[in-house]
C-alpha cells in the first residue's frame, strides 16, 4: 500500500525542481494523474497526463464528492484530484507526489491523515521570489506583481502543513526534501 506526499508553494519557489530531483532517487514516486476539463495539447493522452473531461462532466463529478480537491482555474477550466485514481495507484504500491495548491494540499492532508506528508516550500523572503520571477524573463510586471500577492496569501498557509523547507539554496532544500521522504516512506 503506497503513501503520499503533497507538494505546495508559491509560483518560483523551486518546488518543481525539487520534485523533478526527486523522481530521479529510486523512491517508487509516481505523479498523481490529475483530472481537467481543458483540452488535450499535443500528444497527451487520456489516463496518462491527464484524465480529460468536459465542464459538464467535471461539474457532475464535484457535485457526486469524486474529488479530493478541485479548482476552477478560469471559467469552465478546471483541474482537479479524483479519489478513485488516488485509491487505485496506491493499491498498485505506488508512493503518490502531488504538486497542488495550498488548499488541495491541506484537502489531501486531511483526507489521509498520516498516509500523507505533506512539504510546503517557502521562497527566503517575497523579495527574492520576486527577484526570481522577474530573473525568469517571462512574465509582464503586472503578472508578477498578481504572482507575489497570491504567493503573500500562500505563505499563510505553511504552518498547516506537516514540514517546511525554506528554499535559500537549492542543493539545501533537495536534501532536506529527500532526507524527510525517505523517513517518512520509510516508517
Amino acid at each position: 500500500m503506497g503513501k503520499l506526499i503533497i507538494f505546495s508553494a508559491p509560483s518560483g519557489s523551486g518546488k518543481s525542481t525539487i520534485i523533478n530531483y526527486l523522481l530521479t532517487q529510486g523512491l517508487n514516486l509516481s505523479f498523481s494523474i490529475s483530472a481537467t476539463s481543458r483540452p488535450p495539447r499535443g500528444t497527451e493522452q487520456n489516463g496518462v497526463e491527464y484524465f480529460f473531461l468536459s465542464p459538464e462532466e467535471f461539474r457532475q463529478r464535484i457535485a457526486a464528492g469524486d474529488f479530493l480537491e478541485y479548482e476552477e482555474v478560469y471559467k469552465d477550466r478546471f483541474y482537479g484530484t479524483l479519489k478513485s485514481q488516488v485509491e487505485r495507484q496506491l493499491d498498485e504500491g505506488q508512493n503518490i507526489i502531488f504538486d497542488v495548491d495550498v488548499v488541495g494540499g491541506c484537502n489531501i492532508k486531511q483526507h489521509y491523515g498520516d498516509r500523507a506528508l505533506s512539504l510546503f516550500i517557502q521562497p527566503p523572503s517575497i523579495e527574492e521570489l520576486r527577484h526570481r520571477l522577474e530573473g525568469r524573463g517571462t512574465d509582464a510586471p503586472e503578472v508578477i506583481d498578481a504572482r507575489i500577492a497570491k504567493a503573500q496569501y500562500e505563505l499563510s498557509f505553511a504552518p498547516k502543513f506537516d514540514h517546511i523547507i525554506i528554499n535559500d539554496d537549492l542543493e539545501t532544500a533537495k536534501a532536506e526534501a529527500l532526507r524527510l521522504i525517505t523517513q517518512f516512506l520509510s516508517t
